[in-house]
């Protein structure tokens, strides 16, 4: 199976979040951001602490694995650590939750 493109739009992101057997979502964002606003069925691993707790929190390396924060910078990073901890199917969500905003749910709060 080829290796995914490191990012992956909002519009990809709400189909396949849509169909059986979806990706696991990261919000890699604090906690006072979360509060604000999250996408359903996301989990909050800030990247504060993403590389003290990724070995526990990730174990399976072959499961894809999409990350978001608020513009697509922060996700990036979080990416990037899975990558090099061998998760190849670690994505970040270009534009971050602020596209999906714009994209795909224009009720979700901005800050």
């Amino acid at each position: 199976m080829p290796e995914l493109p490191f990012e992956i739009s909002v519009e990809e992101v709400s189909v396949l979040l849509a169909e059986p057997g979806a990706p696991r979502l990261v919000d890699c964002r604090e906690e006072d951001e979360w509060q604000i606003c999250k996408i359903e069925g996301a989990e909050l691993a800030p990247l504060s602490r993403f590389g003290e707790e990724a070995k526990a929190r990730f174990a399976d390396t072959n499961q894809h694995i999409i990350i978001y924060c608020h513009h697509g910078m922060r996700s990036q990073r979080a990416a990037n650590f899975l990558r090099a901890s061998g998760f190849a199917k670690a994505q970040s969500m270009r534009g971050g939750i602020e596209s999906w905003a714009d994209l795909i749910d224009p009720e979700i709060a901005r800050y």
